[in-house]
């Protein structure tokens, strides 16, 4: 029998975890919002670039001091597919950051985890319930709202989120079958250097040259760089604090602060298809999480 005690403690370890994922959740829009402003200024590869560096930078410090191998995940070639994944996810996403409304993008990102469920009956044979596959299309149908491919205003620039977004799910899967034996600092490192590839990349294809950025836009990526590695951080803690099936759900948080965020500082309008997509798509992934057994390996699966 539990003791009112240790329902005391649990409650308090979850309303941790709850408060940690929610800080989490409201660095990672700052983090969108920062990197937006800053590829206005300059190009969006090259902010991806010096992002990448920075927060590499952090989280290799962060494995010297934990005395951990740097390049040992280098030798899985699950850990590859996972790279490949986050550059596609990382290039594709900023890239809907740089030039789509950040409301719209946020809202779209939302759907991953529900890609995720998709991804791991098609690839790794989980068993998924008749109403776990009407969630999945439910929630695909909410991205399709928010897109709106049929209405005046559609950009086929829209559909970087979405290739952002299978490029972070394909992320998520290859972290479920990920060795337990890397840490989020390894994870971590190896996520930035995906952002430097995808960084090069990019401004590769574009041709511009490197420029040298004025103050307010070296502000603008140190707050890139701050609040990316905070967010990490306190995803990390979040996890680790409290229930799962409670904290994970205040994921979707992010969505209010990217809303936010987008409308006061970049005043992008909010039709009535994007809170009907978005609430669909919430709406679809609660739902999946509520079913779910077991959580993903990755303790930032699902982010960017």
């Amino acid at each position: 029998m539990t003791k009112p005690s240790q329902i005391q403690t649990h409650g308090r370890a979850n309303l941790v975890g709850i408060l940690w994922m929610t800080m989490a959740m409201a660095c990672f829009a700052l983090e969108d919002a920062l990197f937006k402003e800053a590829a206005q200024a300059i190009e969006s590869g090259q902010v991806m670039l010096l992002f990448g560096i920075g927060g590499a930078l952090v989280f290799w410090l962060g494995l010297l001091w934990r005395k951990e191998p740097v390049f040992a995940a280098v030798k899985s070639p699950v850990m590859r597919v996972r790279m490949i994944s986050e550059v596609i996810g990382r290039m594709f996403y900023f890239l809907a950051l740089a030039l789509t409304p950040l409301s719209a993008t946020t809202a779209i990102l939302q759907a991953t985890p529900v890609v995720v469920v998709l991804g791991a009956a098609l690839l790794f044979g989980e068993r998924v319930s008749l109403l776990k596959w009407l969630a999945i299309a439910i929630g695909l149908i909410g991205v399709l709202i928010i897109l709106r491919p049929s209405g005046d205003d559609f950009s086929l620039l829209s559909l970087l989120a979405v290739v952002g977004l299978i490029g972070f799910a394909g992320r998520d899967l290859a972290s479920r079958a990920a060795p337990v034996s890397f840490s989020t600092f390894a994870l971590g490192f190896y996520g930035f250097i995906a952002i430097i590839i995808a960084g090069v990349v990019v401004s590769l294809w574009s041709g511009t040259r490197f420029v040298i950025p004025d103050a307010p836009t070296s502000l603008a990526v140190l707050g890139t760089i701050f609040f990316g590695v905070i967010a990490y951080m306190a995803l990390m803690k979040a996890m680790r604090t409290g229930e799962v099936s409670t904290v994970t759900p205040f994921r979707y948080s992010r969505l209010l602060f990217g809303v936010a965020l987008g409308f006061f500082v970049f005043e992008e309008p909010l039709n009535p298809s994007f809170w009907l997509g978005s609430a669909v798509i919430v709406s679809s992934g609660l739902f999946l999480m509520w079913r779910r057994k077991s959580p993903a390996v990755d303790p930032a699966a699902s982010q960017p």
